[in-house]
């Protein structure tokens, strides 16, 4: 009895069990190719140190670490369009996606951030 019960508790847990929407997500070659046709808002998140070793070419910057990270990037952004967001790798930038979502953004995350962008397309960069 003690087990069904737990399967019943199990099962209600499951059942109210909602997923978090997951952010979306594009890859360092789609992004080639979405610049390659339009203009699009391209946020690089990483921090001046590593925008000084190159980037992606018409990116804005708003450092991810920066204590006034959303207040400087809701002046660099338009929230009528959506927002393409990189870092180094990844993982700042689906954080910073998280941030903007909530202040209603569409945001896209580029998986391998700026690490897979420069290997796949290093003719593609800027230094400064």
């Amino acid at each position: 009895m003690k087990k069904y019960f737990y399967i019943v508790v199990l099962a209600f847990c499951f059942a109210n069990f909602s997923p978090q929407e997951k952010t979306a997500t594009i890859t360092t070659t789609q992004l080639k190719e979405l610049l390659s046709k339009e203009k699009v808002q391209l946020l690089d998140v990483r921090t001046p140190e590593e925008v000084q070793q190159g980037f992606i070419k018409s990116a804005r910057f708003a450092n991810y670490l920066d204590y006034n990270f959303t207040v400087k990037t809701l002046k660099l952004i338009n929230k009528s369009k959506p927002v393409y967001l990189y870092c180094r790798s990844g993982n700042r930038s689906g954080k910073a996606c998280k941030i903007l979502e909530e202040k209603g953004f569409t945001v896209i995350n580029v998986l391998g951030g700026y690490t897979k962008w420069k290997k796949e397309n290093n003719n593609e960069t800027n230094r400064n």
